[in-house]
């Protein structure tokens, strides 16, 4: 009777215990969400995977007045991008050498003070002119801050955005005007600037273009703030080399700024851009520029997520080239293994459901999106089964989060062909989250089948 039972147990739930060996793992896709290497927008659609697009944006389209706003522009842009199952990566500017439109009129009209000047920080472009207005100008620092906390009340949270760098001080929006840097904007200006993002936008990103202690000469200490980092000469200016006069390198400006700053990484995001001198040679073998530096390891310690990038996408790169980019690219940001799941019958007719799951990759995923359960019948989501599941803080040294939750015997009964699991992208036909795991063919478009 006792082998009757059980033979009818293992009909009706088929068995998968926890002794099971740990599925395997297989590297996830370049182009999973809000991760990767990031073109600017409408790049050629088979020139590398990609899941974020980017672009930059003048304060004077979106500004019209102290407390009048033109979103049309960005919506345009955000819209465009979402049409592509991507979301959007954008930076605002005031000043851009060989651009004169990026000042809203109305603070010139109002007497706002500029300087023209030649900028020869360019490379590997020529010499171009750039306009840098006052930014202590009161007015300026007026419409900053109301600006900001338009922008983060309208979009903050907004599934279409997926970073934001923060932008609008500095040539390129970079936080510098160097080798005129007497114009930056000062201190109390930045940490203005700073107080209204933080303000503005609790879950939307923000990211820096400089880490910054208390002892930073240059920029206002950021080391505490709740804002992430981006390099923007990535693989050329980012590694150490013990060198005085290459301080300003990444890591070297990360270390400085202290032990909080080194640590960013585990609650807010690092991004960037490759430099342009290195545009997809750096994915060789042996990228032939000599200040080339390791991108595997520049991506190890900085834990960056996500990087712009055109040198992958302005022409079409060799197969070799490519295969090396996946392989490096696969390694950013966040990477989900399932490394088990398993189903156990309980008496009242329902099931257990566990799932174990393991950070592979060099930083944790930095948005709140929910991870769903769903019954599948007939090759299809059936039934959305409640879990309060979270891969929030969930970092790449971590033990394995294990979850689990009870089915009733209605809800077994309805998983006909099995469950499936997912991480939603809240994106209306976003591209999915997909794990280091293999797919099944019967797996219902964007969810795992758990076996």
């Amino acid at each position: 009777m006792r082998i009757l039972i059980l033979l009818l147990l293992g009909f009706a739930f088929p068995l998968h215990l926890l002794a099971q060996a740990p599925l395997k793992h297989v590297p996830a896709p370049p182009d999973n969400p809000l991760k990767g290497l990031v073109p600017y927008s409408r790049p050629h659609a088979d020139r590398f995977p990609h899941s974020m697009e980017f672009n930059y944006l003048a304060l004077s389209d979106l500004m019209t007045g102290p407390n009048e706003f033109d979103w049309q522009p960005l919506e345009a842009l955000l819209d465009d991008i979402a049409s592509r199952r991507h979301q959007t990566v954008f930076r605002i500017w005031m000043e851009y050498p060989g651009r004169d439109n990026g000042i809203p009129t109305f603070l010139e009209e109002a007497g706002l003070k500029i300087t023209p000047w030649l900028n020869t920080n360019t490379a590997p472009f020529p010499a171009t002119k750039v306009r840098t207005p006052d930014y202590n100008d009161p007015q300026l620092r007026a419409a900053l801050k109301s600006f900001i906390a338009a922008l983060g009340a309208r979009y903050d949270g907004d599934p279409r955005i997926g970073f934001i760098t923060a932008g609008l001080l500095g040539t390129w929006g970079e936080w510098h005007t160097y080798p005129r840097s007497e114009l930056m904007a000062s201190k109390e200006v930045q940490t203005e600037v700073m107080d209204a993002y933080e303000r503005a936008f609790k879950v939307t990103p923000v990211l820096l273009r400089y880490p910054a202690g208390v002892d930073s000469w240059a920029h206002a200490a950021n080391h505490t703030r709740r804002v992430g980092y981006h390099d923007d000469s990535f693989a050329w200016a980012t590694l150490d080399t013990g060198r005085d006069e290459d301080d300003w390198f990444f890591m070297p400006a990360l270390k400085a700024a202290g032990p909080v700053a080194m640590n960013k990484w585990k609650t807010s995001p690092i991004g960037g851009e490759i430099r342009p001198e290195l545009w997809g040679q750096i994915f060789d073998e042996r990228p032939a520029h000599p200040q080339a530096q390791d991108f595997a390891e520049s991506v190890r310690q900085t834990h960056a997520t996500w990087l712009m990038d055109t040198g992958m996408f302005q022409k079409q790169q060799s197969e070799q080239r490519k295969q090396n980019a996946v392989r490096q690219v696969q390694r950013m940001g966040y990477e989900f293994h399932i490394e088990a799941a398993e189903r156990r019958p309980l008496n009242s007719g329902g099931r257990t459901i566990t799932v174990r799951i393991r950070n592979t990759g060099v930083a944790p995923f930095y948005y709140p999106w929910k991870v769903e359960l769903a019954s599948v019948r007939d090759g299809q989501v059936a039934e959305r089964i409640p879990v309060d599941w979270s891969v929030v803080g969930l970092l790449p040294d971590d033990a394995p989060r294990t979850w689990s939750v009870e089915l009733n015997a209605e809800q077994a009964s309805r998983a006909t062909d099995g469950l499936s699991i997912r991480i939603a992208n809240p994106l209306p036909n976003g591209m999915p989250l997909r794990f280091a795991n293999e797919y099944a063919e019967e797996s219902p478009a964007g969810w795992w089948m758990l076996p």
